[in-house]
């Protein structure tokens, strides 16, 4: 699941400051963080975003597709990916619709 990292900082680039969208590599693929949350998931140069009822009510017909063997489901943005407005849109949506990352529990030292 290799992506280009000019794909990515293209993607990126594209959602509007708002969403404070910022991304890390992972296993051959990045992922997009809104605010701290988990937006999204770029792979073989094409984005991902997780599925959402906001987000589905928004974009309509929906495409969906795994990002990877395994994974949940989620929504495959193909054309969209160069309209800015729209695209901010369904990531500031999706951000909104996700619960706020549990805090990780600190390790005990044995």
């Amino acid at each position: 699941m290799a992506t280009d990292l000019d794909f990515v900082t293209f993607v990126a680039d594209q959602i509007e400051d708002r969403c404070d969208v910022t991304y890390r590599a992972m296993f051959g693929a990045f992922t997009l963080y809104s605010k701290g949350k988990v937006v999204a998931l770029v792979g073989d140069n094409q984005l991902f975003v997780k599925a959402t009822e906001a987000g589905r009510a928004f974009i309509g017909d929906v495409v969906e597709a795994s990002p990877y063997p395994g994974a949940k489901l989620a929504f495959l943005i193909q054309d969209k990916i160069e309209d800015r407005e729209w695209l901010t849109q369904l990531i500031a949506l999706t951000e909104e619709a996700l619960p706020k990352p549990k805090k990780k529990k600190k390790r005990k030292s044995t």
